[in-house]
């Protein structure tokens, strides 16, 4: 290590990939020279400003398609095991120059990952306000998700009204929330419909049809009357634990709300907006 630039040991140090006796050096170094001191602290500012970014990367959700995708694959066929090949092993033997030119492109791209994220210029323009349908959208979703994670976890207050008390669910929600409905049959999907139940989102009556599945998770249709909104193809978003498929019809807002593990509620989605 002694033989490597000041940068790679330095960054080994840091990674903890050091001897006992080279750590105590490099400590000694970091103590009484300003030069080793100052690369010590831009290594570490580059390091830690790029794990503060790739832990925020950690928080987006993950992407439906994805979820849906390991949920509904299928185990691979057993086959019968191939020989496999034996590779030499090759053995890299670096010579001073490549060790150095290691050492610089190490050393660069830790100390620019803190520079251009810890550096952000004066002039860049701030970003432009949601619209009103945009505002309107992520409130609404926010909402559903948020009052779907409380209900769906009281099974003994899940709904208002039962799932026998058909003309009642009409009358109160065609009344509170303004938008005439049916009852979609999703009998085909495993889900068994409970009842029904209002809330409110983005400051408005939401009707909810409540449905469940023989294991035990919550699927809920939710729909809500909506000013000038375009009429749009399924928009699929996940809140944490709960993914939910939305869309606008003639002036009605409508989602599917279930769990982020449902691999169906695209398929429920198009069945639910043909039949209600």
């Amino acid at each position: 290590m002694k033989k490597t630039p000041l940068e790679v040991r330095l960054s080994a140090f840091m990674d903890g990939e050091t001897s006992r006796e080279e750590k105590e050096e490099l400590e000694k170094l970091i103590a009484s020279d300003p030069n080793a001191r100052r690369i010590f602290d831009e290594l570490k500012h580059g390091s830690d400003v790029g794990r503060k970014a790739f832990d925020e990367v950690l928080k987006e959700p993950v992407p439906l398609a994805l979820v849906r995708s390991i949920k509904s694959a299928q185990p691979p066929k057993n086959r019968d095991p191939s020989p496999r090949l034996t590779r030499q092993s090759l053995k890299l033997a670096p010579t001073g120059k490549q060790s150095l030119a290691a050492a610089l492109i190490l050393f660069a791209v830790g100390g620019g990952i803190g520079y251009l994220f810890g550096v952000q210029p004066a002039d860049v323009p701030a970003n432009s306000p949601p619209t009103p349908t945009q505002a309107m959208t992520r409130n609404w979703l926010d909402d559903i998700a948020a009052y779907h994670r409380i209900y769906s976890r009281q099974p003994q207050r899940m709904v208002e009204l039962q799932a026998s008390q058909l003309d009642e669910i009409a009358k109160w929600l065609v009344s509170t929330v303004g938008v005439k409905f049916n009852f979609p049959d999703l009998a085909a999907d495993g889900l068994v419909f409970q009842g029904a139940r209002m809330s409110i989102a983005a400051g408005k009556p939401v009707g909810q049809l409540i449905y469940k599945n023989l294991d035990g998770d919550v699927v809920a249709i939710c729909f809500t009357k909506t000013d000038s909104v375009a009429d749009d193809d399924f928009s699929e978003t996940i809140k944490d634990d709960i993914s939910i498929v939305s869309w606008h019809r003639n002036g009605t807002t409508y989602a599917i709300v279930g769990p982020s593990s449902d691999a169906m509620l695209d398929q429920i989605a198009n069945r639910v907006s043909s039949e209600i």
